[in-house]
């Protein structure tokens, strides 16, 4: 991502984005940080305790001494690494699932907006590029996470080295050796550049190399959308797969995904990446040959103990990886940022529908269109009218029937009655109450509705019924049984446990448009909502199934008001009101008869256009 950011917000951009982290549900901060802590620190045990034996070893060999010092390392290892161990699992248990908690926040946000933003292609298209820089190499929520583990270990390694390794420089060589010059200024600082070289510049090289990536992402997400598209359409058997069988299009797709891939380049970004590394490891065996010979040299004139030699080569060499750790998540959280900063604009999106505080009262409702108008925000045509100057009540226990042709508004009024989206104009009132005011989720509460383009979970028949693990099961059986499911239930393996779809188990059942129709309307009715609305509920029903619903129409619904919307104005006539839209304007309304009998009326127009198929 092309995106210049400023070191100060580089910094705000690194904290917001660890306070984040903070907040998830498992302390994965806490967890990685006190192991991190525990597994830096382990190394240090063995350094020191080492360096005291070969000190022993080599001047007075106290046995006793030797073995509480052999007893003593031992027991520290042992108890550091339990420790450690302990801590490790911990940090395991609380950073097993951060991937998905990461997706879900992503998610949790597109739910928690307006439906209006949910619906904004801009919005979308953020999302959709999110989940893909975050599933394709992890940039966004999962390499701040992994820059915060290398900075934990890192500053640990770093400050114990440091305090191992100081007194490489306090303890002076015997004036008398001839390998005094090892203490001058100019060898020390010398010194002190080849370790700066080895900390700074091999890291340095490596963080470099890692800026390849940031270009080599969006090759990645698109590798992986021409992969998904390719693996998913050759195992959708619903969908694509008569096609592909009929019209040979199994070649196409497999050229189109080799030829979409741009792997020459992906290779050429690699073997990059590769070359930074090599020169980087390069540069730290070099230097680090240096510095141990400066510290086996000071030990060789007698500057201190030879077991020294371990402890500070021990110390120099983790301060290096240490150090080096800090410089990569360093180079790591600038590039990453960019990543950050789309994410946390993402989420700071603000809900700007008003969500109400009044309760919903229980008992009748009356819900009242008044002069209503509404454009859809944003996008191409959003200068017209969707609905305009809808006036309409609906009444208590109504049928009400909306027909019109595509285009014409029937869908639109039914997202703003259930308050998807609040009118450009107008208001709509339950109970002479303007619906704003209403407690939102409350508000929602009271609609039971079937969309066209809804949607089943791969979950268990009962519980996409009940839209819950705990359920009713006479009170799903009965919801199905109205919804003309019964035979079809009969033969699910296992009743209402029987999962749909195979995405979970390998004995889930594959429905039928058809029969996920009916599924779908058992879950409105088992809501038992006093408002039931049906967006073309029987479209995928045969004639038979769909003379059944009909002619049972009204005691399923029993005494709920009900807004059916469908496009075959024969299945409208069991409806004791039918309201006619056209180009977003309510243009008539009455009972069939009354307005089948208006010649010059659109209804009218509708109805002889579909019966002529039929006579």
């Amino acid at each position: 991502m092309d995106k210049k950011i400023s070191p100060k917000q580089h910094i705000s951009l690194t904290f917001r984005g660890l306070k984040l982290l903070a907040k998830l549900p498992r302390p994965v901060l806490l967890s990685v940080g006190l192991s991190n802590v525990f597994r830096a620190a382990v190394p240090f045990i063995t350094i020191w305790f080492s360096a005291q034996i070969i000190n022993e070893l080599v001047g007075a060999r106290d046995q006793s001494r030797l073995v509480f010092l052999v007893a003593l390392t031992i027991g520290l290892n042992l108890a550091a690494m339990l420790i450690s161990s302990a801590l490790g699992r911990w940090r395991d248990v609380c950073t097993a699932q951060n991937w998905q908690v990461f997706f879900n926040l992503v998610n949790g946000k597109m739910l928690d907006l307006d439906y209006t933003d949910a619906e904004n292609p801009e919005i979308q298209q953020t999302r959709s590029n999110i989940t893909q820089h975050m599933g394709g190499m992890g940039f966004g929520l999962g390499r701040l996470f992994g820059a915060y583990d290398r900075i934990t270990s890192g500053l640990v390694r770093v400050v114990l080295s440091i305090a191992f390794a100081f007194t490489l420089f306090t303890y002076p060589v015997p004036g008398s050796s001839a390998l005094a010059f090892l203490d001058s200024p100019l060898v020390v600082v010398l010194v002190l550049v080849v370790l700066l070289c080895n900390i700074f510049l091999g890291p340095l090289i490596t963080a470099r190399g890692g800026k390849i990536w940031v270009k080599a992402n969006d090759i990645n997400n698109k590798g992986n959308r021409f992969f998904g598209f390719y693996f998913f359409t050759m195992i959708n058997e619903n969908t694509r797969a008569k096609d592909i069988r009929i019209y040979d299009q199994d070649r196409m797709i497999d050229d189109s995904v080799r030829a979409g891939f741009p792997l020459r380049e992906w290779l050429q970004l690699a073997s990059y990446f590769d070359n930074h590394n090599a020169v980087s490891a390069i540069i730290t065996q070099i230097s680090s040959g240096l510095i141990y010979l400066f510290v086996a040299l000071k030990a060789f004139a007698g500057a201190f103990p030879v077991g020294n030699i371990v402890q500070y080569a021990g110390a120099i060499m983790q301060f290096g990886e240490g150090f080096g750790s800090l410089i990569l998540a360093a180079g790591e959280l600038g590039n990453n940022n960019p990543y950050m900063d789309e994410i946390l604009k993402f989420l700071d999106t603000p809900t700007k529908m008003y969500k109400g505080t009044r309760p919903v009262p229980a008992g009748n409702y009356e819900i009242e269109f008044k002069n209503v108008s509404f454009k859809y925000p944003g996008g191409e045509g959003n200068e017209k009218y969707a609905l305009k100057n809808l006036s309409m009540k609906l009444n208590i226990g109504q049928r009400l029937a909306v027909v019109g042709m595509n285009g014409s508004g029937k869908t639109t009024m039914i997202k703003l009655l259930c308050r998807l989206y609040d009118p450009t104009e107008g208001e709509i009132t339950l109970n002479g109450i303007n619906i704003r005011e209403y407690d939102y989720a409350q508000y929602l509460s009271i609609f039971g509705v079937v969309f066209q383009d809804f949607g089943l979970l791969p979950f268990t028949l009962g519980q996409n019924v009940a839209t819950s693990v705990e359920y009713d099961a006479d009170r799903v059986r009965k919801c199905l049984s109205q919804a003309g499911f019964d035979e079809k239930l009969a033969k699910m393996p296992h009743g209402l446990d029987t999962y749909l779809y195979k995405n979970f188990e390998d004995d889930g059942v594959e429905v039928s448009g058809g029969e996920a129709q009916k599924i779908a309307l058992a879950r409105a009715l088992y809501k038992n909502s006093p408002f039931i609305v049906l967006d073309e509920p029987t479209a995928a029903l045969d004639p038979i199934a769909e003379y059944e619903i009909y002619s049972t129409f009204n005691e399923i619904v029993g005494d709920k008001t009900a807004v059916y919307i469908s496009h075959r104005l024969s299945s409208c006539r069991f409806c004791d009101d039918i309201a006619v839209f056209h180009e977003g304007e309510l243009v008539q309304r009455g009972n069939h008869d009354a307005l089948v009998a208006n010649e010059l009326g659109k209804y009218r127009e509708l109805w002889d256009a579909q019966a002529q198929y039929y006579a």
